[in-house]
């Protein structure tokens, strides 16, 4: 929803001087000239954007009714011939992440669920 839209006078050039105006300093040349390059912009109040999920989180990790983390076993991409057989077997499927990495996951890149 756009609230109502106002005008403001934001300077174009970026750096000393964009940082001098917004500390209410006089924005001044060498030749003690003020300085009158302005730009007018559109600013509009409008809602807070949406908490999305990131879309390679989707693809990699799950979460599980009881609010677990559930993501792919590591370690069978390449260099199978080194391992025992029974390295690779218990590598299939998938694992639950352990509580810190699970924190993690949740709150950074799955803010839904």
């Amino acid at each position: 929803m756009v609230m109502n839209a106002y005008k403001a006078r934001l300077p174009v050039r970026v750096g000393n001087i964009a940082a001098k105006w917004a500390k209410g300093m006089p924005i001044r040349s060498k030749g003690s000239i003020e300085i009158r390059v302005w730009k007018t912009m559109q600013i509009k109040e409008t809602e807070m954007p949406k908490m999305k999920t990131k879309s390679g989180a989707k693809k990699r990790f799950k979460i599980t009714s009881s609010g677990k983390v559930k993501a792919g076993q590591a370690g069978k991409r390449h260099g199978m011939i080194k391992r025992t057989n029974d390295q690779i077997r218990k590598l299939r499927g998938t694992t639950v992440l352990k509580d810190c990495d699970a924190k993690r996951i949740k709150k950074s890149f799955m803010p839904n669920g």
